[in-house]
């Protein structure tokens, strides 16, 4: 496990937003559609459709998890993995929410997001670890 104080402090206040957008009154879908609506009437987008938006809002919601949880975790996959976890648990919730779905392709947007996130993290901290002695820098 990690000292850093700041990844806890992130990763509380990541929780708690994503806790407020899970049970909060406006539906998520509404938000996507609304979101859809101005990139289609006020920027003239119209290749994107509402589904599009959906899904990179799942990536991108998800994204800070899987990199939170890596650092915290000091590994991707156990960081990629809880993540992902944490997606199902989201997405079986919303089963008992009113006017909530769960989805496969959100959990699937999710994981994606999460280990994308669980990459960006473990790339970060394999650059800022100093190198290992390989056989041939022992050797000389």
């Amino acid at each position: 496990m990690t000292r850093r104080p700041w990844v806890w402090a992130v990763l509380a206040v990541y929780l708690l937003a994503a806790i407020a957008l899970l049970v909060a009154p406006v539906s998520y879908s509404d938000i996507v559609i609304a979101l859809w609506s101005w990139l289609r009437d006020g920027l003239g987008l119209e290749g994107f459709g509402a589904g599009w938006i959906e899904f990179a809002s799942n990536v991108i919601l998800f994204l800070p998890l899987g990199f939170l949880l890596t650092v915290l975790l000091d590994h991707p996959w156990w960081g990629a993995c809880l993540a992902v976890g944490l997606s199902v648990g989201v997405e079986a919730a919303q089963i008992l929410i009113p006017g909530r779905y769960a989805s496969l392709r959100d959990i699937l947007a999710n994981a994606l997001g999460a280990v994308i996130g669980a990459l960006i993290a473990w790339l970060i901290i394999r650059r800022r670890r100093p190198a290992r002695p390989t056989a041939t820098t022992r050797a000389r």
